[in-house]
């Protein structure tokens, strides 16, 4: 599902290879591209449920001006994963709603 040579604006340079944790599941991407590549590459087109209605959304603009891609990595809310590069051992989460509950003490 990646665009090894595009007619316009060539061939693209690919990271290292790298493992990351998505719902808890193992995936592998490529460093540096968007995390919404690498999960898109690796079937998922579910990032986020809304609040209200619960409805999914998923990669829209792609260019981090919208807030359909936005999850929850390394326990930070509202990411937008279409702009935000892939580092090995990540953890990203679909987001529900506005995230996770915080606990108070």
């Amino acid at each position: 599902m990646r665009i090894e040579e595009h007619p316009v604006l060539g061939t693209f340079e690919k990271g290292s290879k790298v493992q990351f944790s998505f719902d808890g599941q193992s995936m592998e991407g490529f460093e540096g591209e968007p995390i919404a590549i690498a999960l898109r590459s690796g079937g998922v087109m579910i990032h986020r449920y809304t609040s209200r209605r619960n409805e999914p959304r998923g990669m829209f603009c792609a260019i981090g001006r919208c807030t359909d891609c936005i999850m929850v990595v390394n326990g930070q809310l509202n990411v937008r994963t279409c702009v935000e590069p892939l580092k090995a051992g990540m953890v990203v989460e679909t987001q529900k709603g506005n995230g996770p509950e915080k606990k108070t003490e």
